[in-house]
């Protein structure tokens, strides 16, 4: 169902009162033995829209976003983030980054994605503390970080 704010436009968005015909509807699908995907799209703030009475009844909820260093010429690359996950844990349930290159998907860790933006950082003379600035982490991570890379080399 793509996307919840044209097709659910039943009462006030941030209502929950608003969602029951909807997710009613969700539930007999599920009675029914069929899945039920929903699109959304965030507010301005990046959260979803509306009320949160929407993720109640279901089993996983997605969060797509950009990476920080993300440009338009990147194309279809984003943040994946479960934000719910019944059903699975730990690192099934881990953040990650995924890509469309060649008409062929990537997906990388998060931490091996910030290790190599911070790699690369000290490749180009940034100091610790700018790195850990642009990356968004502690500037030991980036000490830990550095030091690993020169453990391997």
């Amino acid at each position: 169902m793509d996307n919840l704010s044209t097709l659910a436009r039943t009462g006030k968005e941030n209502e929950s009162e608003s969602w029951g015909l909807i997710q009613a509807w969700a539930l007999k699908q599920r009675r029914e033995g069929r899945s039920v995907l929903f699109v959304h799209h965030a507010g301005k703030g990046g959260e979803q829209r509306g009320t949160s009475k929407r993720e109640d009844i279901m089993d996983s909820v997605i969060k797509l976003s950009l990476p920080s260093d993300y440009s338009p010429v990147d194309g279809a690359r984003f943040v994946v983030q479960f934000t719910k996950s019944r059903g699975f844990s730990g690192p099934d349930a881990e953040p990650f980054e995924a890509a469309l290159r060649d008409g062929a998907w990537s997906m990388k860790s998060l931490e091996d994605v910030r290790t190599a933006q911070i790699l690369e950082l000290h490749g180009e003379g940034l100091n610790q503390r700018d790195i850990a600035s642009e990356v968004g982490c502690s500037a030991a991570t980036v000490n830990r970080v550095i030091k690993r890379s020169k453990v391997g080399d």
